[in-house]
């Protein structure tokens, strides 16, 4: 994993547009290990281009169960109809099934909704990366019209008439809510949207038998031809800014610079890309080579990447992560 000083370096000099081929600044790829062996020390050393999952980023337990509550609480919106969790379904994928989820008044967002999973982990939050902490993030779904559409005086007055919420709000914050504390509360517990245990990430922790050849063979590849020079780090991508379209002109995206989306769960986090336009993986594991490495990848090759991408869907409240309305998707409350 590149060193903090270093990804926000690269970071800026994306931004600004100066975009090239970053694979100098990687390690050696790391030689193939048979499967079964041990990992020796300069592999790992190698492979730490990507690295786990926390269990845990330490946010307080109260605090989290109050987030939890208020996360799918529909009466802090405009209308009564819509919670962070209409968009964000944590029962399944931590986002949702469509291309744009609709606003307040019916229309569709601006952008496709990113998974709020492992969101703590990234540098900035929003497609264009222009939402700086989590707190902006949550004071905006809140108050946005294309939102929940809500209103301070309002939110504030809904917790503080439920004996339940005030009571909670009161032991966990000491002091009756108010709009850091509710803010705090739904941060906490998006702190604790963190999807560990991934096959992958079990892999790098030592377990050899975690993840097949195939797919070590795929990661290799997705090293070797330069897409670990920007999906990286803990949310393999999500720490630095990219320009859209470097070899290929992508349509209604010329000159655009995007956040680089995390690739954690991206197996079932369909469809794909900010406006939602690729339903499948492979069919964005083609685009994203050939507009950004300037590659065109063979059946085998998409195959194979795609392989090791389904390595690194986690798990949420133990079970593993999956695709809404899929076989085995949590039921609907």
């Amino acid at each position: 994993m590149a060193p903090p000083r270093l990804a926000r370096s690269r970071a800026a000099a994306l931004a600004a547009g100066l975009v090239g081929s970053a694979l100098a600044i990687l390690p050696p790829l790391a030689q193939e290990q048979p499967v079964g062996s041990p990992l020796t020390a300069d592999a790992v050393e190698a492979l730490d281009v990507i690295t786990p999952v926390p269990s845990s980023l330490g946010a307080d337990p109260d605090r989290v169960a109050l987030g939890r509550m208020l996360f799918s609480d529909t009466r802090l919106s405009r209308r009564g109809d819509r919670a962070c969790i209409s968009c964000h379904d944590i029962r399944s994928n931590g986002a949702s099934a469509v291309a744009r989820n609709l606003t307040t008044d019916g229309t569709p967002v601006p952008r496709n909704t990113p998974t709020a999973f492992n969101a703590a982990l990234s540098f900035r939050l929003g497609w264009a990366g222009d939402i700086p902490t989590l707190h902006d993030q949550a004071e905006l779904a809140l108050t946005r019209a294309e939102f929940l559409g809500g209103s301070w005086p309002r939110i504030l007055d809904t917790v503080h008439g439920d004996p339940v919420l005030a009571a909670l709000f009161q032991a966990a914050y000491g002091h009756a809510a108010d709009r850091e504390a509710v803010i705090d509360a739904i941060n906490s517990f998006e702190r604790s949207l963190l999807t560990p245990d991934s096959r992958f990430d079990r892999w790098l922790r030592g377990d050899v038998d975690a993840i097949t050849q195939a797919e070590r063979a795929g990661y290799a590849l997705f090293r070797g031809i330069g897409c670990a020079a920007c999906h990286q780090g803990v949310n393999v991508g999500g720490n630095l800014f990219e320009k859209v379209g470097i070899f290929v002109t992508i349509p209604n995206k010329s000159a655009e610079v995007l956040r680089v989306p995390s690739l954690r769960n991206v197996a079932v986090t369909a469809p794909y890309f900010d406006d939602g336009g690729v339903a499948t993986l492979p069919e964005a594991v083609r685009l994203m080579a050939r507009a950004q490495l300037g590659r065109e990848l063979t059946a085998s090759q998409t195959a194979s990447i795609v392989a090791f991408l389904g390595t690194l869907t986690g798990s949420y409240a133990g079970r593993p992560l999956t695709a809404p309305n899929a076989p085995g998707a949590a039921p609907q409350p």
